[in-house]
């Protein structure tokens, strides 16, 4: 176990490093965003590539920083009775999720969008906008969230098992979101 431990830790910090990464991209958007309107306001000029780096930079924050808000045990969940079960039991509904429902949505979607982002990669596809970028890094943030997701979901199983045995302290404390 103490293994699979170090493996679960090592994922947890490639997680906060891309949620590193995600946090600076929302800044990024932000800016660009603001400077695109007060150019394309202020001076009547305006770029496609500026507007598509924008969902391009949503995407990255998407993509990359959905491990660490599943990490930090923050995600949504469907909480019929969740919020009314405690401590191990909210270890086993979390176990049945992410082992039935996560990892094998997130194998199915980057298996589906590795050959999209492959595809484009290769022919080198372009935006059809005048001024647009090229697709392909937009595309490869696909099955590289949808893989890293499968990473933090194996990490969070192994946390939570090794909770289960006593073998890993974590935190358990879940709020329910004010609706």
């Amino acid at each position: 176990m103490s293994k699979l431990l170090k493996f679960a830790l090592g994922v947890d910090w490639v997680s906060e490093r891309f949620g590193a990464v995600a946090a600076f991209t929302v800044m990024a958007a932000a800016l660009i965003s603001a400077g695109n309107a007060f150019i394309r306001y202020g001076f009547d000029i305006s770029s496609n590539g500026w507007l598509e780096i924008q969902w391009y930079l949503f995407a990255a924050t998407v993509m990359l920083g959905s491990p660490l808000v599943l990490k930090l045990n923050e995600h949504v969940r469907v909480d019929l009775f969740y919020g009314k079960l405690k401590g191990r039991l909210q270890i086993y509904v979390d176990l049945f999720g992410l082992v039935i429902f996560l990892l094998p949505v997130m194998v199915m979607l980057a298996w589906l969008s590795f050959p999209l982002f492959l595809k484009m990669f290769v022919t080198q596809e372009m935006s059809s906008n005048a001024g647009g970028l090229i697709r392909w890094p937009a595309m490869l943030l696909l099955p590289l969230g949808f893989a890293w997701m499968f990473m933090q979901g194996l990490s969070e199983i192994i946390k939570r098992v090794a909770y289960l045995q006593g073998k890993f302290e974590m935190d358990t404390h879940y709020e329910k979101p004010v609706q």
